[in-house]
């Protein structure tokens, strides 16, 4: 399959290289140069935002029907080209066909989802005496400006013009410079099903001058990011300047609480496939495993013997579990992060080197007894380790839990039910999962709390992020 010649667009337009400055996009699995991005000037991202106001003024005078036709058309251009679109995403990310195979899918999903949604944007009339009527009413909150990562490269461009479309706003995307086939597939999916030119946009540039550029702008009047909690900070910090409303979606370092009452074999078959997803390159991915001790010997050497065993290799080759890490700054971070927690006295049973040859390629790996004090432990380790440490108490364990910063998403396998509803209480996640690792879906809102964001994509929620209330009186 040919890689797709790579171009802004703006305004309906194809913006290529010409005499801008450039990206190369690598394919992970090769090392090779799959084409040219071009990257967004000051009067390309100018042009992008007096579209954006135009396209505004379109959107939000159109009918839910008619949002609903461009959601729902789309979501059936995305079936179609399913394929092609999932090779692309491979290409440029590395992560397996079936991953962007169901990727796709989670896509088209949302899009029918937010396609009903976009229907059901209620307001209501409140009671007053008679000769005096108060409603409240919904309305979309302007031009978003959308930023997207490289990990799930169909995926999140699919969430950030998803909501903003169904609430009535027009969207510049900016999706990662690493991944962008991907993402200008998604939104041409979108133009195709009937969407104005001026409502959807896709910019890339150095990710700094457009963030800077766009905020900067009174036009914009939303940000949405996916991202580093660092970077997200800086965002948010941008954005109060002029009131911006933000949702956030940060950093993570999963926990997942293991007690000793479960079925060890069916609890390790979950969750060895769920941590090495994407090669541990995903902001939920479980990390952190807090295993009681009356299994933890056990428990380590099934997950060491399971992750041992993961066929690493290209994605685009059948039979493989596990692609390479995305982009050349990714291996030597996860050694930096390993080799730290070894030196400081953390047990390595499998992994923690880089897979000789072409592309970005790590061994699964698996640490067990590491220092609360290590890096890794405190800082999202965003790759294929699996970090192992035991602990008596059910106490002991949700305090592990609950001691970083951060609180996306966090598991807990036990079969207490009792237990069940005290973690779901206790532990401070945004998403929690008991005996699954299965948490995202088109009507389920998705966000964190603490260092991990505010705010949710997906579901209702998703929806009215990107609207605002309006509470009009008459006398």
């Amino acid at each position: 399959m040919t890689y797709p010649t790579l171009h802004l667009l703006i305004d309906g337009e194809r913006v290529p290289v010409g005499h801008r400055r450039s990206h190369a996009v690598i394919n992970p699995a090769t090392g090779e140069i799959l084409a040219d991005l071009p990257l967004a000037d000051a009067a390309d991202l100018d042009r992008a935002l007096q579209t954006a106001k135009r396209g505004f003024e379109v959107w939000r005078h159109s009918t839910a029907q008619q949002r609903a036709a461009v959601l729902t058309g789309a979501a059936r251009l995305l079936v179609e080209r399913q394929e092609s679109i999932a090779r692309i995403a491979t290409m440029e990310e590395g992560k397996t066909l079936a991953e962007t195979r169901i990727e796709v899918m989670m896509v088209v999903n949302l899009f029918n989802f937010y396609a009903g949604e976009c229907q059901r944007i209620y307001g209501r009339q409140l009671v007053r005496p008679h000769g005096m009527r108060s409603t409240v009413t919904y309305e979309p909150v302007g031009p978003v400006a959308a930023f997207a990562p490289w990990n799930f490269p169909i995926g999140n461009p699919g969430r950030k013009l998803g909501a903003p479309i169904a609430a009535g706003c027009s969207v510049i995307l900016k999706a990662s410079e690493e991944a962008p086939a991907s993402a200008l597939a998604v939104l041409q999916a979108l133009h195709d099903a009937g969407l104005p030119k001026e409502v959807g946009q896709a910019v890339f540039g150095v990710p700094d001058e457009v963030s800077r550029h766009l905020l900067a702008s009174p036009i914009i009047r939303k940000l949405s990011f996916t991202g580093s909690t660092v970077v997200g900070k800086h965002l948010m910090k941008l954005a109060a300047d002029d009131c911006k409303r933000t949702t956030m979606e940060l950093g993570g370092h999963g926990a997942v609480l293991v007690f000793d009452d479960v079925l060890i074999d069916q609890v390790l078959d979950a969750l060895v496939a769920s941590k090495y997803r994407n090669a541990g390159q995903v902001c939920v991915s479980p990390t952190r495993f807090i295993v009681q001790s009356g299994i933890f010997d056990a428990f380590r050497k099934g997950f060491t013997q399971r992750a041992a065993q993961l066929k690493v290799g290209d994605g685009m080759a059948e039979g493989i579990q596990m692609g390479p890490l995305a982009n050349p700054r990714r291996p030597p971070a996860i050694d930096h992060l390993i080799h730290g927690a070894v030196a400081a006295g953390a047990r390595l049973h499998t992994g923690g080197e880089r897979i000789d040859g072409r592309g970005f390629f790590y061994q699964p790996t698996v640490l067990s007894e590491i220092p609360l004090t290590t890096a890794i432990m405190n800082e999202e380790p965003f790759g294929p380790v699996a970090l192992i440490n035991g602990y008596d108490t059910e106490e002991e364990m949700i305090a592990e839990a609950n001691r970083l910063p951060y609180g996306l998403a966090a598991y807990s396998w036990t079969q207490d039910s009792r237990r069940q509803k005290r973690l779901a209480r206790e532990v401070e996640a945004g998403m929690f999962c008991i005996n699954t690792t299965i948490m995202a879906g088109a009507d389920a809102p998705f966000g964190g709390v603490k260092w991990s964001g505010h705010g949710h994509e997906d579901g209702p929620e998703g929806l009215m992020a990107c609207l605002v209330v309006k509470t009009v009186h008459e006398g």
